[in-house]
């Protein structure tokens, strides 16, 4: 990796003119593009299947294990971008944290990070410690032809929330008391968390990645207040760091739908609304200039499938006067979901929008 920022994308020419990167570019498009928040994961047979008595961190590390399971549900739903198999705990593992991703529960730290002796842990991140990221994602770019590929990290409050807590957490009350009793500490702890995001991001875009998404999956347990004096400035810094690139940037969270104008703020191009907000108020909260993507519920794809359509036919309405939608779930593909039910949705969302 060079350590000037270059201007350009390293993605190939062939996706340029995707239906997902017009719509992240607010640009016509032939019709609404479509993919889901994992969508390379557990509803899937032939996931369960390539996946079988291989742990999720070691899934994580195999290249040609990433570049099928990546591919999957490009293959099985048409839907219009790829989103790279990994987990967001993935950089931190990568670094040396004492980690694991236990089933049932999630990643589990085993020495919480709860002092500034505890921040030396944290070291930067290069491209030598994720060379299978490197080598799954140019693999991938080679197999995805015109459909691009969308890299992935988690965003320096949700890495956070993990590393202080010491794994899932329903109130964030460690998370909490750190950045409320000890700013400073709390401040270094996500710029540090920023700099190893925007390394594992940028290593994704050299070697080929069309897109980024950075989750933040927790931060909707904080006020806007909270949100933009301490977490703010860090999802900044990544978004910044790797605004040179030319890729579009798409920021999501969960329940953030208080928070979805600051989000904007922070830099990305495209904003991820969850189903809690109907998607034209996400959009007039997130401001003009940015293309939105989501959001029908998740546990909607459970239902017949004349109330699924229904359900897509308001975020389509909804969207009907954007400058750029990008449809998706408001979170991602509950384990139990009919496959079925994706490909459904994926080709009543492409035949209701053809232009």
């Amino acid at each position: 990796m060079t350590g000037q920022q270059p201007t350009a994308s390293f993605a190939p020419e062939s996706a340029r003119d995707s239906a997902f990167l017009k719509a992240c570019r607010r640009e016509p498009v032939p019709h609404t593009p479509v993919w889901f928040m994992r969508q390379a994961g557990r509803s899937l047979p032939e996931y369960r299947k390539v996946r079988e008595g291989i742990a999720m961190l070691d899934s994580c590390m195999r290249p040609e294990l990433v570049t099928e399971i990546t591919l999957q549900p490009v293959r099985r739903h048409n839907v219009d971008a790829a989103i790279y198999f990994s987990d967001i705990v993935v950089p931190l593992k990568a670094i040396g944290i004492d980690l694991d991703i236990k089933p049932g529960v999630g990643p589990v730290v085993e020495r919480p990070i709860r002092s500034r002796a505890d921040l030396e842990r944290l070291r930067d991140l290069t491209p030598e410690d994720v060379s299978y990221v490197t080598e799954a994602v140019r693999m991938l770019v080679g197999e995805l032809g015109s459909t691009p590929l969308i890299g992935f990290a988690g965003a320096p409050f949700t890495l956070a929330s993990y590393l202080v807590e010491g794994g899932p957490s329903r109130n964030h009350e460690h998370t909490k008391a750190l950045m409320y009793g000890d700013p400073q500490l709390w401040a270094d702890l996500l710029d540090r968390l920023a700099e190893i995001t925007a390394a594992f991001l940028k290593v994704q875009i050299e070697a080929g990645a069309s897109a980024v998404q950075l989750f933040d999956s927790w931060v909707g347990a904080l006020a806007p207040a909270d949100y933009r004096r301490s977490v703010m400035p860090a999802s900044a810094k990544v978004f910044e760091a790797v605004a040179g690139y030319g890729v579009p940037r798409i920021h999501f969270g969960v329940g953030t739908g208080e928070l979805l104008g600051l989000m904007g703020e922070a830099g990305a191009d495209v904003v991820g609304a969850d189903w809690r907000v109907p998607l034209d108020e996400a959009a007039r909260r997130v401001g003009p200039g940015k293309a939105i993507q989501g959001n029908i519920d998740p546990a909607v794809l459970f239902a017949p499938r004349e109330a699924v359509e229904t359900k897509a036919r308001e975020v389509l309405d909804a969207a009907a006067g954007l400058e750029g939608h990008i449809f998706n779930l408001g979170h991602g593909v509950l384990p139990n979901t009919e496959p079925e039910a994706l490909t459904r949705l994926v080709e009543y969302v492409h035949e209701q929008t053809a232009r």
